[in-house]
């Protein structure tokens, strides 16, 4: 039985491993990873790592049956804090390291997991869980990366993590539902299959236009809370985090002025309009090198359909 005891060799491997997978498969949270202290970037990236995994773990697997086995193995590692297999080390280590909740892990390893098989959302609430679960997790464990542990941060990192994923679903609709993945609710939608989505009619995409255009303006409150948040984290790493999550705003705004005609091909952000969106963030955290103004209020409506989150709860009363 290995033990996670703190940084190591393993912890070397992952983290080259982790970041040349970062280079190639996740560009715009790469590119935001310059901007973070050492330390912050290294974890950051151990946790990308650790993240990737679990994604490669659903996606990968000879079977469901297979992804689901080794997700529930990876879930009661996580429980105990002690694995027998390699790959996981260093995840552990990062968690202890860290302390990070296992809680919020386990409903990340939930949200992998129920992307297994068939996906067809039916109500808003269905999707701000699944977002909640593979994203706004990632938000609660970046403060603990980041070493953020005043608790009026944390539904602020989440809602950051929720408009991401939202811009995610809108962006790669076509592309999941040649999976059998629709994670567009059929309250906004309507009753159309995911296949149906792979070649839309012009019925459909008239219907796929005006649930982008919902979910779109519902990303955007989640950003501007996320935004609110910025004032939390160290000097150093604001910057970084505000790059990330304006390369991401932007790729709502590309799907917008293509009127939302997700079946085109996947937006991307350039790298010009990266550099315009990365100066834009150094310069508005520059006059943060003073003393951080006071908190901002959350919008308790943007977590109205997460109320019965245990983890998300815990975090919220943390401290």
């Amino acid at each position: 039985m290995i033990e996670a005891s703190g940084p190591s060799s393993s912890s070397v491997a992952a983290l080259v491993s982790a970041t040349a997978i970062l280079k190639a498969k996740g560009k715009s949270f790469y590119w935001a990873r310059r901007l973070l202290g050492t330390r912050h970037a290294s974890n950051a990236t151990r946790l990308y790592g650790f993240c990737r995994l679990l994604d490669d773990t659903a996606d990968e697997a000879a079977s469901h049956v297979v992804a689901k086995a080794r997700l529930a193995a990876i879930a009661d590692d996580v429980r105990s804090g002690q694995t027998k297999d390699p790959a996981l080390l260093d995840a552990l280590a990062l968690i202890r390291e860290c302390k990070i909740d296992p809680s919020v892990v386990l409903d990340l390893i939930a949200g992998v997991e129920s992307d297994l098989g068939v996906v067809c959302l039916q109500t808003e609430t269905e999707l701000l869980h699944y977002c909640y679960r593979v994203a706004g997790t990632v938000g609660l464990m970046m403060c603990n990366v980041l070493d953020v542990t005043e608790p009026a941060a944390y539904p602020h990192a989440v809602d950051l993590g929720i408009g991401m994923q939202l811009t995610n679903i809108c962006r790669d609709v076509v592309e999941d539902a040649a999976l059998g993945r629709r994670y567009l609710p059929a309250s906004l939608l309507g009753d159309i299959s995911a296949q149906d989505l792979t070649t839309p009619t012009e019925a459909t995409r008239r219907r796929l236009r005006a649930c982008l255009a919902t979910l779109l303006d519902q990303a955007d409150l989640y950003y501007r809370s996320g935004q609110h948040g910025m004032r939390y984290l160290p000097v150093r790493a604001r910057a970084g985090i505000l790059s990330a999550a304006r390369i991401y705003h932007a790729i709502g705004d590309g799907i917008r002025a293509r009127d939302y005609a997700c079946w085109d091909g996947r937006v991307t952000v350039g790298r010009k309009a990266k550099l315009r969106l990365t100066a834009s963030a150094l310069m508005e955290t520059v006059g943060t090198l003073v003393p951080r103004p006071g908190s901002v209020l959350h919008d308790a409506s943007l977590h109205h359909h997460l109320v019965d989150v245990p983890s998300l709860a815990k975090a919220r009363h943390a401290g």
